[in-house]
């Protein structure tokens, strides 16, 4: 089954997402702070993590940040967050979580997030090959694992599938929207959400990847080297 870590002080905020998470079919872990939420990941299978960003002890972002650093971490976090504001949201994504919410939000929003996060992309489907290779990076589609130079490269779930719909839509621009509809399922959302995410992915390729801003248009991934 399913199991998803929820990270609030806030009882109430606990108890009612519980609820509705668990209507859907999923199990529930509960952490009441970021010390317990650190210890529950060490210690149990987490599938997706959703952390309230002002909690006591690591507080949401603080925590995001830790389990991208370490690496092996690369199960979806949705931070929540009573700060509404852009560059809020903005640090939230760049610390590596995959979505977030504002409060006060509706627990059944919260609750198809959840599964919007979890489900993966159609470009890992069993249609495409078990490994690509472009230049020095291997993609495994099976495993969802990239390597470069043979090193591991450690990627969001949110990330991989950016990166396979880019390398499966080679030399075609995407906007924003185009973008954040066909990877991310939504049909509205914070456009920053893409922005962020494509920085960060050619942060982690480096030199190794493609993707070029066609100013005013949107991203492409271009099938014959990177700027």
């Amino acid at each position: 089954m399913t199991r998803v870590l929820i990270a609030d002080d806030d009882i109430v905020v606990r108890d009612v997402v519980r609820r509705y998470l668990e209507r859907d079919g999923l199990d529930v872990s509960i952490a009441h702070d970021g010390t317990e939420a650190l210890r529950l990941l060490g210690s149990e299978r987490i599938d997706v993590a959703v952390l309230d960003v002002m909690m006591p002890g690591p507080d949401g972002l603080t925590l995001c940040r830790t389990l991208r650093q370490r690496g092996g971490y690369s199960m979806p976090v949705i931070l929540l967050t009573a700060l509404g504001e852009e560059d809020d949201r903005i640090a939230g994504l760049e610390a590596g979580a995959d979505d977030y919410l504002t409060k006060p939000f509706s627990p059944r929003e919260l609750a198809l997030r959840v599964r919007s996060v979890l489900r993966r992309s159609p470009s890992a489907s069993s249609g495409l090959p078990i490994d690509m290779t472009v230049g020095d990076m291997t993609v495994s589609t099976a495993a969802r694992s990239v390597t470069v130079d043979s090193e591991p490269v450690s990627l969001t779930n949110r990330e991989f599938d950016l990166l396979m719909f880019f390398l499966t839509h080679t030399d075609t621009v995407f906007s924003r929207e185009e973008l954040l509809k066909q990877v991310w399922r939504w049909d509205f959302g914070d456009l920053s959400t893409v922005t962020v995410h494509v920085k960060r992915l050619r942060s982690k390729l480096g030199e190794h990847h493609r993707v070029q801003t066609v100013w005013g248009r949107g991203y492409l991934w271009s099938g014959n080297g990177a700027d």
